[in-house]
């Protein structure tokens, strides 16, 4: 994977490959810029060592046709990384019939092209359409790990047209995941919760002969106790990965299950259970406080972190309480190196953000579903572009 370098990029126009995937509300206001802020570093040092241009590479949501062009238009996205970056952000809306408009921009100019999805070659992974998008640069640079797993033209196609390297970002997420991925400690704590099973299963498989203990909370633990027959009430379970779930063992690490819960009754009242003592009208929305402070003291201990998933459904104060234990578990344990990844994850920290500062030294991940297909091994096409 090759590096960038001032004298690579001095008066070069640049296709940067950047995720710029973020949630917007119904007056297409960003509801969290933490994505396009951590493609800032890289920007800037475009800037600094005199790129010609630098030309921004984004998708938005999954757009389904023409009815989307305004929904998932990444025009404000634009006019809010202009506030970031203090400078003009030339926002193009076809750089197939604008493409005069690009080379008209004066040097060191910042430019974000229209969503890249709303061409339905990107997601094809269609070479000729590459080949037209490689046109408007001398070089690529992918900064995108957050969907470094997926096959599209921007991320696979360009780097086999243009000389193509990692951006500061994507070299960022790889060296802190790799601490995870490639540890050697006999002292790995794996955090899972939240309501993806799919992408959880995997990782538990490839970390059980790894990590000292994985802790295990959210629907996917009820997903686990449902498949070994106990009873999870109208507890939220991917009923699709029951079989599966049965054949998660322990080997030479831990898998801890809550012993406790939180449920939501059928007269709409919270209260505690122990496995085993849910009812068919229950609702399991947290782990339970002996499970918490279980899980917070083993936390408390480790060496090495990765966390990815509440514990519970945080959007409701009242089932707060194990993710809050587990975050100041986390932010207590000054001697361990701690990864943070997932969109749900990072969306806990916000809700809580009025409780807790984040110490720097605590890495997170722009990564969901690519942060937890790199841990548990599997192909990352983005990735196998640049090397």
């Amino acid at each position: 994977m090759n590096h960038l370098t001032s004298d690579v990029v001095k008066n070069k126009k640049i296709l940067l490959r950047v995720d710029f995937n973020v949630d917007l509300d119904e007056n297409k206001k960003i509801i969290d810029d933490f994505r396009i802020i951590q493609a800032i570093p890289t920007i800037e040092f475009l800037l600094n060592n005199q790129a010609k241009r630098i030309i921004l590479i984004s998708h938005l949501g999954r757009p389904q046709g023409e009815s989307d062009f305004q929904k998932l238009s990444l025009e404000p996205v634009a006019n809010h990384l202009e506030k970031l970056l203090k400078r003009k952000v030339y926002f193009i809306k076809d750089f197939l019939k604008q493409k005069e408009e690009i080379e008209k921009t004066e040097a060191g100019s910042v430019i974000l092209l229209e969503n890249i999805r709303f061409y339905p070659e990107e997601e094809q992974n269609d070479f000729e359409f590459a080949k037209k998008l490689s046109e408007l640069g001398d070089i690529y640079i992918n900064d995108a790990f957050s969907v470094s797993h997926r096959e599209e033209a921007s991320l696979v196609s360009l780097p086999k047209i243009l000389p193509h390297y990692a951006g500061l970002l994507l070299e960022k997420e790889i060296e802190n995941l790799d601490k995870i991925k490639n540890a050697s400690s006999d002292n790995l704590v794996i955090i899972l919760g939240g309501a993806k099973i799919e992408d959880k299963l995997p990782l538990i498989n490839n970390f059980i002969n790894k990590a000292k203990y994985i802790l295990v909370g959210g629907a996917l633990a009820n997903t686990i106790i449902k498949s070994w027959d106990f009873e999870v009430g109208e507890s939220l379970v991917d009923e699709q990965m029951i079989e599966e779930a049965k054949n998660v063992g322990s080997q030479k690490g831990e898998l801890v299950i809550p012993g406790d819960y939180l449920v939501l009754t059928k007269k709409d009242k919270v209260e505690k259970r122990g496995l085993g003592e849910v009812s068919k009208t229950d609702k399991i929305l947290d782990i339970g406080p002996i499970a918490a402070k279980t899980f917070a003291k083993i936390i408390s201990k480790a060496d090495l972190i990765f966390w990815n998933g509440p514990m519970g459904k945080i959007e409701d104060k009242r089932f707060r309480n194990g993710t809050i234990e587990i975050i100041k578990a986390i932010i207590d344990n000054n001697k361990a190196q701690i990864v943070i990844g997932g969109g749900d994850t990072l969306k806990s920290l916000k809700i809580l953000n009025s409780k807790f500062q984040i110490p720097n030294s605590i890495f997170l991940s722009t990564g969901g579903g690519a942060m937890m297909d790199y841990l548990a091994g599997k192909p990352m096409p983005g990735l196998m572009a640049l090397n």
